[in-house]
């Protein structure tokens, strides 16, 4: 997915791929996350929309954001409950979260090894984990 030659022509068929209709709105607002291919919330990604087009609102970007992460197309990050993000690298990968900047960087998931998980209740499966490392100045 880690394509970084993304235009709102492609976008029309990476929406088509992962099961979205592509609406006017919803290619917007996939460009504004993979043009930038940053860790962005809703209310940026709002605001880069609406730059270009003052049409698009707050609930519209919200809806859709949800929607693009139940298809798979980007990834929910939730560093505290009050802050969450939209991260269009759905490759498997972990993050650093500067308290401090709010910066959010990606981690290699290679570089991060967990050992001593609990078993899993009867009948489930393991469908991914995520570790946020928070930092801050030393």
């Amino acid at each position: 997915m880690m394509n970084t030659d993304y235009s709102r022509a492609n976008l029309a068929e990476v929406l088509r791929g992962h099961g979205i209709t592509p609406t006017h709105q919803r290619i917007e607002i996939a460009h504004a996350l993979f043009s930038k291919m940053a860790h962005l919330s809703a209310d940026q990604v709002l605001a880069i929309v609406n730059e270009r087009h003052a049409e698009t609102s707050k609930a519209t970007v919200y809806n859709t954001l949800k929607l693009f992460v139940e298809s798979g197309l980007v990834r929910e990050v939730i560093v505290d409950p009050s802050k969450v993000f939209f991260d269009p690298n759905t490759d498997p990968h972990h993050h650093f979260y500067d308290i401090e900047t709010g910066e959010i960087t990606d981690i290699d998931a290679a570089k991060v090894s967990i050992a001593g998980l609990p078993e899993l209740p009867p009948g489930k499966v393991a469908a991914g984990m995520d570790v946020i490392i928070r930092v801050k100045r030393a």
